[in-house]
């Protein structure tokens, strides 16, 4: 008597099964991007391997398509391909396998936050820890969010909600930059100043409060511009990146750092009553490029017969707003953060708008775009003993040609302004510093006036004559990773000899911390100095100004 073999279906044709049943049912629409690789592998509860092995035969038989940087998104299905997903769909009908939704949708009716399952029961003492009623909270990691780092780029309205809510949730190192002082104008809406803190940096500011606030933060602030002074090392060091920004030019740098260094970002904007709030993470949806219209394109293109002017333009003005949509805003913006750091779901590419004139609120997807320049990921970094201001460009490039060849470049992040010609007076200033840090008005002859023409690079070849100025010379910041190419590949390399200075998280911390620190750097917390002897670096904040 012959018995037939016993059908055998793997796993992975189980799981193409499950998501073709999908497509089938209507779960998965035509169009529909497939939720991501991290939520199919949790949703399944299959490994990635077997996840990829799935999506690869469902593409084969034309079911879903790639789009590179993007993810997987459904196609539309005809007679075939009704068909194929038939076949593969009774590969999972005795697997018990879970359905699937589409990306953004709850799998299995409401969304619910996650419980951690391996978290101890502890019952906290309320009258000694500060941050003990989180305890009660079903998905709340302590250790996580106290050694998570977040960097807060801009110390204005936005900021001051940020800084102020995530020091109060007890994430423990906070980084904030900002180039802008604090002035009267800023008292109505941002929560953190002063009357007496007119003419200060508005970063150092913030971070000496938020340290007010929650004695056991970490802090560090950067008084500098977030596209020319802000080293890649440091947002590669990151868990979240938080942009409370008030111009595109500063989005559009954070947007290319970030996908650069692979981390999510959460950005925020305001306008009277009204805010928007979204979530961009590399590799899933839109990013904030991707959301430019052409016009905004052409506006923040650097490559104009008179740049300077471009920028200039680009920098104009600030728009009013209200502590209360600060607030909303900000609110939203740190509770992204925190769901970030405890790795819970994120509507990435998706924003979310409220218009509090109507207590309106809406959420909508962007449309990535396929060709974005900034979706880019770093390939491995490759961390060198230097240091921006005592390495030069020809050391730099004697390394870049040892891994790449003699034909290897340096790209820069900036463009990198040359020299200042006068047309009228025939006169050449040699600059040599990034096309961020040159305003409008030092673009004019001296002597005459005249708008001057520019001379730019955005490469390092080895024939300048400049070869001799360290990288911290030509604007490159501590701790920031160049990239240089051959025709054929990329290397990258930190500066990661900077990183004891560039990134410590010892702003405030008492005697022995703060004298590591340069005097400019710091701020005494409570301590009285007479106006003769007080130091225009440091700040004086008492107590009672907290209430």
């Amino acid at each position: 008597m012959k018995i037939p073999p016993v059908g055998h279906v793997t796993l992975s044709k189980a799981v193409a099964g499950r998501l073709s049943a999908s497509l089938l049912e209507g779960t998965i629409k035509a169009g529909d991007q497939l939720p991501s690789e991290r939520e199919l592998i949790q949703q399944l509860e299959v490994s990635r391997a077997t996840l990829r092995e799935a999506l690869k035969a469902m593409e084969e038989n034309n079911l879903i398509e790639a789009r590179a940087g993007v993810g997987w998104f459904a196609c539309k299905l005809d007679a075939e391909t009704i068909a194929a997903a038939r076949e593969l769909a009774g590969s999972y009908r005795s697997s018990g396998m879970k359905p699937v939704a589409p990306a953004g949708d709850p799998p299995d009716g409401p969304r619910r936050l996650p419980a951690s399952p391996d978290k101890p029961i502890h019952i906290p003492n309320l009258k000694t820890d500060r941050l003990g009623t989180f305890e009660f909270i079903s998905w709340w990691e302590k250790d996580k969010v106290r050694d998570a780092k977040v960097l807060v780029v801009g110390a204005g309205a936005l900021g001051n909600e940020v800084m102020k809510n995530l020091s109060l949730m007890g994430v423990g190192h906070l980084f904030v930059i900002d180039f802008d002082t604090v002035e009267a104008a800023n008292l109505s809406r941002s929560v953190l100043f002063r009357d007496g803190d007119s003419k200060r940096g508005k970063a150092e500011v913030v971070a000496a409060r938020a340290k007010q606030l929650n004695p056991q933060l970490h802090v560090q602030y950067l008084h500098g511009n977030v596209t020319t002074q802000l080293g890649l090392g440091i947002i590669r060091r990151m868990d979240a990146v938080i942009g409370c920004m008030d111009n595109r030019e500063a989005r559009l740098a954070v947007n290319r750092f970030c996908y650069w260094m692979n981390k999510p970002w959460v950005d925020g904007a305001i306008q009277e009553l009204l805010g928007l709030m979204r979530v961009f993470v590399p590799g899933r949806g839109a990013c904030f490029e991707c959301t430019l219209t052409e016009s905004a394109r052409r506006d923040l293109s650097m490559r104009y017969s008179c740049p300077l002017l471009a920028r200039a333009n680009i920098l104009l003005g600030k728009v009013p707003t209200t502590p209360t949509i600060a607030s909303i805003i900000g609110g939203m913006q740190a509770q992204e953060a925190l769901k970030l750091i405890h790795n819970m779901p994120v509507e990435a590419g998706k924003v979310v708008h409220f218009n509090g004139l109507t207590n309106d609120m809406h959420t909508s997807a962007y449309v990535p775009r396929e060709d974005c320049e900034s979706h880019w990921v770093y390939g491995e970094v490759t961390e060198l003993p230097a240091r921006a201001d005592q390495t030069t460009l020809a050391e730099m490039l004697r390394i870049a040609r040892q891994d790449l060849g003699p034909e290897a470049v340096i790209e820069l992040d900036q463009e990198l302004i040359l020299s200042l010609t006068c047309p009228q007076c025939n006169t050449r200033e040699e600059v040599l510093r990034p096309l961020e840090s040159v305003t409008f008005e030092a673009g004019h002859c001296p002597t005459c006036g005249t708008l001057r023409e520019t001379e730019m690079t955005h490469e390092i070849t080895g024939a300048e004559s400049f070869l001799h100025r360290t990288l911290g010379s030509i604007g490159v910041p501590p701790l920031h990773i160049l990239r240089a190419r051959n025709a054929s590949e990329f290397r990258f390399y930190e500066l990661t000899g900077d990183l004891p200075e560039a990134l410590h998280f010892r702003h405030f911390e008492g005697s022995a911390a703060a004298a590591a620190v340069p005097l400019r750097d710091r701020i005494s917390i409570g301590e009285e100095i007479e106006p003769a002897e007080k130091p225009k670096s440091r700040i004086v904040l008492h107590e009672e100004n907290l209430r």
